[in-house]
């Protein structure tokens, strides 16, 4: 970390006269020079300090602005303001005490030798005089950061004055002037030495930090101003206020020469290109240049720390969003405080974390700052940082030079790293290099050892940020989705430049109504682009009054468009419709198998290695011709590369190409995946039996290898389903149903694996039954909306245990957040059909209701009753059975149950109806409503029902019954509670109940009629 500036050389560089130094340094008693060695007289002399202190730092600050300019190096210009940050600070807190309104005079605090002498036994003046003159000498106050609002330094700051002004007080108590002083004036000091002092310095402060930033526009930008509204409201261009900001403080610096000026041009070419790939854009659509169309996104930025970090959203969720990334990178990149540590920039796939590092390489200026950009996924991982840095200079400018060679090219300039891509060295080499973070720290403190500081800004995806180290002092920034405003003035730019374009072909421009409908997709800048590259083609998005795709129509609008167009550009020549309907189908699938690949192995990313094993068990053969569905993925960068809504994460590592691809939203995934699913399940409808007779085997292979690992219960996935299968006609889904049904039934006795050398996870066989069973049920559910369980078990003598066994299974084969995504995505319907209980299963929509309530007729099959009642023995081993489960949500339920089980076990499963067409409950349900259901909104109607129902489940137990006495105690302390709002009828039919015990009796009679103070009864 970067060391303390001591006053004394605070002053020094910032010009200063060094015996005007000196001369302050023997009035501080030294202690400026202790700091290095040197030794003073012993004497601490306040008034003569006071002076040369604040006559000194007046005169650095208003000389700022010349010696700045004689600065050689932008290194040199940082300390310098440094150096003044550190004078103010001092200064202010002189200036304060001047000023300050204190019983005493503060020409008379001197301490001599004299003095020393006298208050032998006193508290030791030199020893809190020392504390107070070291706390000057090497001033470790807080320091102004980008990231950090201004309050939050002055609030900072105000502490630390505090504990210098209790330093100064200290030393004050040991002199002589205090013991003159009555306790009214010691109070007062202490008052105002403890409080109005450290504010009064902050204020101070303040107005000499403004003047600085009047001099230096740095100290503008090195603190978090709230920005007025409207400037919040402009939408900036391509970082050009970096440039604006910076040049203006680099006319004084040298220009960079040699390799270090051919490394400037090629960073500045890249605003000349455009923002996408040409050939991505169907013919005669022109692509904006980046300096035409990057728009600065909003962001978050926040210091690392705690017990969280910059993967978790919580840890974001009280940083507010900001819309000044330019004021802020030029203050981060200027900064003093951010110079120990790199700056990690975060987002979502497609935010624009690459194409930051570009833009901002080409605006920083080439006289003050050496941008070296190093795409982290081409260079060897296993090189160390010098020489990826050298490997990348090269790749830009075809120069080998060494990383010394190229600073000193440079002139004065601070070289600033751009290391783009940390997930995909995380992605493709697992923990190898989970400590990138702190090798960048560690090569920018061996950089600042040798005079060559540097900067350095690492990307990454949000989801990966925990997999790393994160060093001390690391400050993370989040770019944020798009708003509103930025996506309006994207469609400006876009429609702008394409004017002429749409003309020619007859389209329309890209209106807001027509995005608005998809804002999430547009909220990331290359989903952005897509959609606008989409509608360039015959203006696919609906406008106006025109009925809007669903997301399902939508993407599958967006992802065939593309896939024809890249089959008609690689194909041979023009293909018939049909030809290039079957490869574009032939490409989707070849997507769909990546989508699964993934979600198989349960994350976003697949690696090509993965890929080519997956096909190869699933095909059974490599194939040469790589166009089709049945084709391996061996050349996987050629397949899947030309798809820009794929992201590929690559690195290179002993020479070796290590790629993994990620879709840009993972919803292009889920689509992807339930498309193959319902086109795979789909399929089971054609297979035709060689027999008639009897009942034939579904070959169902394929699908059990695809839908055997992961669950498709997430709600997105669920979304495409149900827009999906809307357009299956009616009875074909009908038929889909039913063949499924047949599936699950047949996949009760599986024993085979069809595709052996298909493991894209290690999970227990039981678990890939179970799995595959659910995601069955799912699909049925999407086809018919609802179905009983006597559909879904048709030879079963009991379809709802079916039910429940099936579930039971289930849920032993998902891991926790699999089984409450599959739990929440269904909902259950209890009821009766001729006396036979039914269940109806459906997926569910909308908020999440409480249950319906439980019948125990239902349950447990019992006629109805006029007055039933009816118990069972094995409450306890209910009890047991959930402890031994060891679950944490049925452990969470026992918890709460526990009391209950204790003190009235026999209850649970005791059952009473209070009449014909009532349901029947159990008694500990009816205490428990009653114990809280009075507070609940319960009307008098139904607590009179509940005391009844109660009362005759007593008058069922037998006399030696354990529930006896706990029953009547809890009833008796509810009847006194409720006793008001019952009808004096069931106050008598309780009161005239015997009781087993003539105590119990007497307990309930006083809980329901109160005595006055003569004994009578009321």
């Amino acid at each position: 970390m970067r060391g303390l500036l001591s006053f004394s050389d605070a002053l020094v560089l910032l010009g200063g006269d060094p015996p005007a130094v000196a001369a302050l340094d023997r009035a501080l008693s030294g202690a400026l020079n202790l700091t290095t060695g040197g030794v003073g007289d012993g004497l601490l002399r306040i008034v003569d300090a006071r002076g040369r202190v604040v006559a000194l730092g007046r005169d650095a600050v208003r000389g700022l602005g010349r010696r700045l300019g004689r600065a050689e190096s932008r290194a040199e210009r940082t300390e310098l303001l440094y150096a003044a940050h550190t004078v103010i600070v001092v200064v202010a807190w002189f200036r304060a005490l001047e000023e300050a309104e204190l019983p005493f005079a503060v020409d008379e605090l001197e301490l001599t030798r004299g003095e020393q002498l006298t208050l032998a036994g006193a508290p030791d003046p030199v020893g809190r005089g020392a504390a107070f003159t070291h706390a000057l000498a090497a001033v470790d106050a807080p320091q102004p950061a980008p990231h950090r609002p201004f309050e939050h330094v002055t609030a900072e700051l105000q502490r630390w004055y505090e504990e210098l002004s209790e330093r100064f007080l200290g030393f004050i108590e040991g002199l002589c002037v205090w013991d003159d002083l009555g306790e009214s004036d010691r109070s007062a000091a202490r008052r105002v030495l403890s409080t109005e002092l450290p504010c009064a310095a902050v204020q101070q402060y303040e107005g000499l930090y403004a003047q600085l930033a009047r001099q230096a526009p740095e100290f503008a930008f090195w603190t978090a101003q709230v920005e007025h509204q409207a400037t919040r409201d402009q939408v900036r261009l391509a970082l050009v206020g970096v440039e604006e900001l910076l040049s203006d403080v680099a006319r004084t610096l040298r220009p960079p020469t040699d390799v270090a000026a051919a490394l400037a041009r090629s960073h500045e070419a890249a605003l000349t290109r455009p923002v996408l790939a040409a050939s991505t854009a169907p013919d005669g659509i022109r692509v904006p240049a980046l300096q035409e169309m990057y728009l600065d996104p909003d962001f978050r930025v926040r210091a690392v720390g705690g017990t969280l970090g910059p993967a978790n959203e919580s840890w974001w969720e009280e940083v507010p969003v900001r819309r000044d990334l330019t004021g802020y990178l030029v203050g981060a990149l200027t900064s003093p405080g951010q110079a120990d540590a790199p700056l990690l920039v975060l987002g979502q796939p497609g935010a624009g974390k690459s194409v930051l590092t570009r833009v901002l390489a080409a605006r920083l200026p080439c006289a003050g700052f050496l941008p070296v950009r190093v795409p982290l996924r081409d260079v060897r991982v296993e090189d160390d940082l010098q020489e990826q840095l050298e490997q990348a200079v090269r790749t830009a400018t075809g120069e080998r030079v060494s990383w010394p060679e190229l600073v000193r090219s440079a002139g004065g300039a601070v070289p600033v790293l751009l290391l783009d891509g940390l997930d995909e060295l995380l992605q493709t080499t697992g923990v190898h290099h989970s400590d990138f973070l702190v090798r960048v720290a560690r090569f920018q403190q061996r950089e600042a050892e040798q005079g060559r500081p540097v900067r350095a800004v690492v990307t990454s995806r949000t989801a990966v940020a925990d997999r790393t180290r994160y060093p001390e002092g690391l400050v993370a920034l989040r770019l944020e989705p798009f708003r509103p405003a930025k996506i309006r003035h994207y469609l400006r730019l876009w429609n702008d430049a394409n004017a002429s374009s749409f003309a020619a072909r007859g389209l329309q421009p890209l209106p807001w109504d027509a995005v608005a409908r998809h804002e999430s997709l547009a909220a990331q800048p290359l989903l952005l682009t897509m959609l606008a590259l989409y509608d360039a083609n015959g203006n696919g998005l609906p406008r106006g009054g025109d009925d809007p795709l669903d997301e399902a129509e939508l993407y599958e609008e967006l992802l065939t468009s593309f896939a024809r167009r890249e089959v008609d550009k690689t194909g041979p020549g023009a293909l018939p419709e049909n030809e290039l309907t079957h490869r574009a189908e032939q490409e989707l699938q070849r997507l769909s198998l990546v989508a699964f690949a993934a979600l198989n192995r349960r994350r976003q990313w697949v690696s090509t290695a993965e890929l080519d094993e997956d096909l190869t068990a699933l095909l059974g053969r490599r194939s040469v011709d790589a166009s089709g569905f049945r084709a391996p993925l061996g050349p996987a960068e050629v397949a899947l590369g030309r798809f820009f809504f794929v992201q590929r994460a690559q690195s290179v590592r002993d020479g070796r190409v290590l790629s993994m691809y990620e879709f840009l939203h993972a919803t292009f995934g889920e689509y992807l995946v339930m498309r193959l699913s319902l086109h795979v399940l789909t399929s089971l409808l054609t297979d035709r039996p060689t027999l008639s007779l009897g009942t034939s085997h579904i070959d169902d292979h394929l699908a059990y290898a695809l839908l055997s690992y992961a669950p498709l219960s997430s709600r997105q996935i669920l979304r495409f389903g149900e827009s999906m299968v809307r357009r299956i006609p009616d009875r074909e889904r009908e038929r889909l149903a039913h063949q499924l049904v047949r599936v699950l039934d047949q996949h009760v006795t599986r024993t085979d694996d069809p595709h052996p050398e298909y493991r894209p996870a290690r999970i227990r066989t039981s678990s890939r039954h179970g799995i595959y069973g659910a995601n069955l049920i799912l699909v049925v559910l999407l086809l018919t909306e609802s179905i009983t369980a006597d559909k879904v078990f048709p030879g079963s003598p009991d379809p709802v245990s079916a039910w429940h066994r099936h579930v039971l299974l289930w849920r032993s084969s998902f891991d926790e957040e699999q089984w409450t995504d599959f739990a929440l995505s269904i909902s259950v319907r209890r009821g009766q059909t001729e006396g036979v209980r039914t269940l109806e299963v459906r997926l569910r929509s909308g908020e999440l209701p409480p249950p319906d309530p439980l019948d125990m007729y239902w349950l447990y099959q019992q006629p109805q009753d006029d007055f039933a009642y009816w118990s069972r023995s094995y409450w306890d081993e209910l009890w047991h059975k959930t402890d031994v489960s060891g679950g944490t949500n049925d452990s969470v339920v026992r918890h709460a149950i526990d009391p209950v089980m204790e003190w009235l076990g026999p209850a649970v499963t005791t059952f009473t109806a209070s009449g014909l067409g009532q349901p029947a409950t159990s008694v500990a349900h009816d205490l428990l409503r009653l114990l809280i259901g009075t507070h609940t909104g319960l009307t008098a109607d139904e607590v009179t029902t509940l005391y009844l129902r109660v009362d005759r489940a007593l008058t069922f137990l037998p006399p030696d019954s354990p529930l006896q006495g706990p029953m009547t105690c809890l009833l008796a302390d509810m009847l006194h509670r409720d006793r008001s709002i019952l009808p004096i009828g069931t106050v008598l039919a309780l009161a005239q109940r015997p009781p087993a015990t003539p105590a119990l009796r007497e307990r309930l009679r006083r809980a329901l009629f109160r005595e006055n103070a003569a004994g009578r009864s009321t």
